[in-house]
């Protein structure tokens, strides 16, 4: 566990964590755990998180999702109140739970808090970070996530979904590291079927998790302040 400590502008100080779990998270520990440190930001009992996760094969549901987007039963399926569709997460998939007071971050600079601009740090983030490792991320209008160029055609490697209540964060973004791509088969991601997925080891980057990891916190700092 590392604590970092961002400065606004105006000198305004705030602490926050830095997790990182091993081993796989059930989806219901995450929720539970996101939802009692949203509330303990909220009543400024807790600082800031940034919870790095991986879970056992699950699908989840945001809040647009489609039913009809889950075709199996082989793998769990959670609702879930982020933003999106379907998604699919599981094992050497870095899962990023960003716990943030946006009011807070925006006061110190002055300004009102704007959740599009915190979604465009999201994918900022992923896209600096791809660039680390030599891989060119995008964004496409009208679909969701991060997407990159492959022999194949451009597919996704990040997906992103949040859910904000009174201005403080949650949820986040899931970056395929070399999850098991075949799980994808059970759903329609993000309600999008004329693309496929991809991962950095099927791109030929063969970074570890650790080594994701890093990258992931270097590229916080200039993304986040």
């Amino acid at each position: 566990m590392v604590r970092l400590r961002w400065r606004g502008r105006v000198g305004y100080s705030c602490p926050m964590e830095w997790k990182i779990t091993q081993g796989l998270t059930t989806y219901p520990d995450a929720l539970a755990t996101m939802a009692a440190r949203v509330e303990a930001i909220q009543q400024g009992k807790a600082e800031e998180l940034v919870w790095l996760v991986e879970h056992p094969p699950l699908y989840t549901l945001g809040t647009s999702a489609k039913v009809g987007d889950v075709l199996g039963e082989a793998i769990p399926t959670y609702e879930t109140g982020r933003g999106g569709q379907v998604t699919y997460h599981g094992p050497n998939q870095r899962v990023v739970y960003l716990i943030l007071d946006l009011k807070k971050r925006a006061a110190a600079k002055g300004q009102e808090p704007d959740l599009r601009a915190y979604v465009k740090q999201l994918e900022q983030w992923i896209i600096l970070t791809l660039a680390q490792f030599g891989i060119e991320g995008f964004l496409r209008d009208g679909r969701v996530g991060v997407w990159v160029n492959t022999p194949r055609g451009e597919a996704k490697i990040a997906a992103l979904g949040v859910r904000v209540q009174k201005w403080v964060t949650s949820h986040g973004i899931a970056l395929n590291v070399n999850p098991d791509l075949s799980h994808y088969a059970g759903i329609v991601p993000c309600g999008i079927r004329e693309f496929g997925v991809t991962s950095l080891h099927q791109l030929g980057v063969m970074a570890t998790m650790d080594e994701v990891d890093a990258v992931l916190k270097q590229q916080f700092g200039k993304v986040f302040g």
